[in-house]
């Protein structure tokens, strides 16, 4: 809890969400503690909801102040966060939040807004330019409605006025997040105004980050049992993991900035080493928990890890094909970093559903689990248990667990994927020729084509269960 004078406004957040409010404002809060013992700062922040105005009108009773709670093991462990100072409805407080990015104060402007928030283009490198509300804001520049354009924007009235940029910080599980945004937003400005576009170029940093929280969604029973536990009435509390991790690209061109060093935030050079380590560590483990929990009948990743077999297979896949196939980032130790993961994953108090984790295989494998296949190939390490995983999720698209119970497959692709798994007698043939998900190089491989169709087999026959079994003991 903030002590004595409250902290002056120094950043704008751009999208309300839960995870914002459980992992980078308790870190804010935590870091002023630090900075500021007797209370202060200049690090609160104002905080903007770009859609709707529920989070403002849920918090604003409680003047923004709300309840951030661990689970862990042992029970529930509340905090009462009070760095947000205020919370604006962009359709309905528009001047109010411009007049907060342009304030001179303000030197931070972050950012969850999803992946879709962006409005980005893979295909061009830029923004979106079919994207509703980039076409909006070419259309209305000085009313934006996008992220993006609320950025440039803003910017460019500070330019006018002459004030300093601000920093642009993305809080989003995006990959290379910061330039992302930073290609999108100089593109806008560029369609606008180039010299806009030259002058944001040049003074305004937009550092990458990575972020670990698990955020589980908050349920009308947390909420009346966070009230019950607090005393006190919170219509918008948060609860999240005990674990937090926060790596951030030192980039901030000599822009004051928070000083969340303190509270264990790694600023680095280069934020990608760290990105695949999650991606290979964390996400590739979270799929391969997901494929073979839904198959054999698993609800929840820690039920997934309290069985044995399960466990001792990630475990295997950390040690013998995930790890071998990184570079080791700086200051992080890996074997450290997986019994982290571990213990992660065998908190009681997170229900994490193995369906939900299961979602969108098609755009999820590409990313976590076929590059260090591709890599280990190349290597000649080995492959077998991350080809298990390939062939669960082929055998996840067929819709039945190994007890005969349906799956709702949830999909960009399912249709495409279902109708391919289900039309023919080859399973794994038709998968492995789908293009969007394996490239050409990989689905050709005959030693990785070999492996999985050998998994497949052993699952179909076998099941999930004894197919872990009798690997454990090989």
């Amino acid at each position: 809890m903030i002590q004595g004078e409250q902290p002056r406004v120094g950043i704008v957040h751009l999208g309300i969400g839960a995870f914002f409010r459980a992992f980078c404002l308790p870190a804010l809060q935590e870091t002023m503690a630090i900075t500021n013992p007797d209370g202060g700062g200049e690090w609160g922040v104002i905080g903007v909801s770009l859609r709707n105005p529920t989070v403002r009108d849920a918090l604003k009773p409680n003047n923004f102040a709300y309840h951030a709670v661990e689970l862990g093991p042992e029970g529930r462990t509340p905090a009462r966060i009070e760095a947000l100072r205020s919370v604006c409805f962009l359709g309905e407080d528009r001047d109010a939040v411009m007049a907060a990015m342009t304030d001179p104060d303000v030197r931070l402007v972050s950012l969850t807004v999803t992946e879709k928030g962006y409005c980005f283009s893979s295909e061009s490198d830029s923004a979106d330019w079919s994207h509703d509300d980039i076409i909006h804001d070419l259309a209305h520049p000085e009313t934006p409605r996008s992220a993006p354009g609320l950025i440039v924007d803003a910017l460019r009235q500070r330019r006018y006025q002459g004030t300093a940029p601000f920093a642009c910080l993305s809080c989003d599980n995006l990959p290379a997040n910061g330039l992302v945004l930073k290609r999108v937003v100089l593109g806008l400005a560029g369609w606008l105004d180039p010299d806009l576009a030259d002058w944001i170029q040049g003074n305004v940093p937009f550092p990458c980050t990575m972020v670990d929280r698990i955020v589980p969604a908050t349920t009308a029973a947390d909420i009346a049992a966070i009230s019950e536990l607090t005393g006190e009435p919170d219509s918008a509390p948060v609860v999240h993991e005990p674990f937090r991790q926060w790596v951030i690209e030192d980039a901030f061109a000599g822009i004051t900035r928070p000083r969340l060093e303190k509270i264990g935030a790694l600023f680095v050079d280069d934020v990608r080493p760290y990105e695949e380590m999650k991606l290979r560590l964390l996400n590739a483990t979270h799929s391969a928990i997901a494929y073979l929990g839904v198959l054999a009948g698993k609800r929840t990743v820690f039920e997934t890890v309290e069985d044995a077999a399960f466990r001792s297979f990630i475990e295997r896949l950390w040690s013998e094909e995930l790890i071998p196939s990184l570079a080791n980032p700086p200051k992080i130790d890996l074997s450290r970093y997986t019994r982290q993961l571990m213990a992660r994953y065998r908190n009681p108090a997170i229900e994490h559903a193995t369906n939900q984790i299961a979602m969108d295989g098609s755009l999820k494998l590409p990313l976590r689990i076929l590059p260090p296949i591709a890599d280990n190939l190349a290597a000649g390490g080995k492959i077998a248990g991350l080809s298990l995983v390939v062939a669960a999720w082929i055998r996840y698209l067929a819709g039945r667990t190994d007890q005969g119970d349906d799956i709702e497959i949830r999909d960009p692709l399912r249709d495409r994927l279902t109708d391919a798994i289900c039309a023919g007698s080859d399973p794994v043939a038709a998968a492995l020729d789908i293009p969007e998900v394996f490239e050409h190089t990989l689905a050709t491989d005959a030693v990785f084509r070999g492996q999985v169709r050998e998994a497949y087999g052993r699952i179909a026959g076998n099941g999930v269960q004894q197919t872990l079994e009798v690997a454990e003991h090989d």
